[in-house]
C-alpha cells in the first residue's frame, strides 16, 4: 500500500472512536488516514463493554453501518438492582418515555466499522510504531510514525484526532503545563468472565451483596459476561472457571442462582476501576476523543457511549469547518464535551459508590447503602434520575452555545 502523505484529518487509533469518526467524516466528504500501532486483528480481540445508548444507536445509522447491529443487538427496556437479598426492576422505557439501551458488543460494533472502511478503500495503517504528533498549535500540524518494515513517514494534515485510548502518544504529547488531569483510583477491580452460555437473565443484573458486588451482563442470547468485585491483589491465574461460578451465585439470589447455566470459560480478566478526566480536550489543532480524554467506572456502561458523544461533537465542528468555513464549534468542542464527561462521571461515580463494598467501609455503610437503595426503588423521582443517566442525558442537555 502506497502511504499517504497528506490528508485533511489525521486520526490516532483505530478503536471505535477513530472508526467512527472516520466513517462520519468520510460520509460528509472530509479525508481521513487513520494510525494504529496494533494489527486489526488484536484491535477486535480487545473485550469490551456492550450497552449502547440511544445516541451511540443513532451515531451508528448516521455513519451508515447500524444494519447488523439492529438485526443483533439485544434491546433492553429495563434492568434489575439486587439488595439485601431481593431484586428491583427499574424500567427505562416507562421512566424515559419510551427510551433504551441496546446490548451489543463494543467488538462486533468495531467490526461493523473497519468492514464499512475497508469496503470504501479508506486508508488505515496498522502497526504504525514511534507515532508522534507535532506542530499541533500551529497552522500545519504533522505526524510522524514507522511502519511494520521500519520505514519512517510523515503525514501533513489539518487536524490531529487523538482517539489512542489512555496510553497513547496524544495527550502524552500536551506541555503539561497546558493540561489538568483529575482522577480517583478505585481500590478493586473487576474480574470478568466471557462464556458461551445463556444468559441467567433476559435483561442485566446489577449486585450489592455483602461479598462484593457482581454483574450479570451478556453479548447475546448464547453468550454471557459477568463480573465479580475482587481485591487488586488477585491475580487471574488465581480465580479458576469453578471458583468464578461459585463466588457469582453466592452473590446472587436464590431464583437467578438457581436458573445461572455454568460453562467453561472463553476469557477472563480482571480490569481496574478509575475515573479520570483531561481538561481541555482541545489544543491548537489536536483535539482529544474517547479514553484518551476520560476513563469512567463500567458500573454505568458510560465508557464506549461517552466517546461516540464526543465524536459527534468533533465530527460535527469538523464539517462546519470544511462546509461551513466555521470554527464555531472547534472552539467549543472541549466545553461541550467535559459538561456532558462531567455529568457521566458524576452518575458512575455514584452508581459505583453505593453498589459496591470498600475496604474502609465500617458495618454502617451497608446499612446506609440498603437505605438510599430502597428509597431510589420506591420513588417514581429517585427511578427518573437513574433511569434517565443510564440511557443517556440527550446530546443538548444543558449544553452550552456555540
Amino acid at each position: 500500500m502506497r502511504m499517504p502523505t497528506r490528508t485533511q484529518v489525521a486520526i490516532i487509533g483505530a478503536g471505535p472512536s477513530g472508526l467512527l469518526l472516520g466513517q462520519l467524516l468520510y460520509k460528509a466528504g472530509i479525508e481521513a488516514v487513520i494510525l494504529e500501532r496494533q494489527t486489526g486483528d488484536y484491535v477486535l480481540s480487545r473485550i469490551r463493554a456492550g450497552v449502547l445508548e440511544q445516541v451511540c444507536i443513532d451515531l451508528m445509522d448516521e455513519a451508515g453501518v447500524g444494519d447488523r447491529m439492529h438485526r443483533e443487538g439485544l434491546v433492553h427496556s429495563g434492568f434489575d438492582l439486587l439488595f439485601n437479598g431481593e431484586r428491583h426492576r427499574v424500567d427505562l422505557s416507562r421512566l424515559t418515555g419510551g427510551s433504551h439501551v441496546m446490548v451489543y458488543g463494543q467488538t462486533e460494533l468495531t467490526r461493523d466499522l473497519m468492514e464499512a472502511r475497508h469496503a470504501a478503500g479508506l486508508p488505515t495503517v496498522y502497526q504504525a510504531h514511534d507515532v508522534q504528533v507535532h506542530d499541533f498549535d500551529t497552522d500545519h500540524p504533522r505526524v510522524t510514525y514507522r511502519t511494520a518494515e521500519g520505514q519512517l513517514h510523515t503525514l501533513h494534515c489539518d487536524f490531529i484526532a487523538g482517539c489512542d485510548g489512555f496510553h497513547g502518544v496524544c495527550r502524552a504529547s500536551v506541555p503539561r503545563n497546558a493540561i489538568q488531569e483529575f482522577e480517583k483510583v478505585y481500590p478493586f477491580g473487576w474480574l470478568g468472565l466471557l462464556s458461551d452460555t445463556p444468559p441467567v437473565h433476559d435483561e442485566l443484573i446489577y449486585i450489592n451483596s455483602p461479598r462484593g458486588f457482581a454483574l450479570c451482563s451478556q453479548r447475546s442470547k448464547t453468550r454471557s459476561r459477568y463480573y465479580l468485585q475482587v481485591p487488586l491483589t488477585d491475580r487471574i491465574e488465581e480465580w479458576t472457571d469453578a471458583a468464578f461460578w461459585q463466588e457469582l451465585k453466592l452473590r446472587l439470589d436464590e431464583e437467578a442462582a438457581a436458573q445461572l447455566v455454568t460453562g467453561p470459560s472463553i476469557e477472563k480478566s480482571i480490569a481496574p476501576l478509575r475515573s479520570f478526566v483531561t481538561e481541555p480536550m482541545r489544543f491548537g489543532r489536536l483535539f482529544l476523543a474517547g479514553d484518551a480524554a476520560h476513563i469512567v467506572p463500567p458500573t454505568g456502561a458510560k465508557g464506549l457511549n461517552l466517546a461516540t458523544t464526543d465524536v459527534k461533537y468533533l465530527s460535527t465542528a469538523l464539517i462546519e469547518h470544511y462546509q461551513e468555513h466555521s470554527n464555531a464549534g472547534i472552539n467549543a468542542y472541549s466545553a461541550r464535551c467535559l459538561r456532558r464527561i462531567w455529568k457521566a462521571e458524576r452518575f458512575s461515580w455514584w452508581f459505583t459508590s453505593i453498589m459496591h463494598r470498600f475496604p474502609e467501609d465500617s458495618t454502617i455503610t451497608a446499612k446506609l447503602q440498603h437505605a438510599e437503595l430502597d428509597y431510589l426503588m420506591h420513588s417514581d423521582a429517585g427511578l427518573r434520575t437513574i433511569a434517565e443517566n443510564y440511557v443517556g442525558l440527550p446530546l443538548d442537555f444543558a449544553q452550552p452555545k456555540a
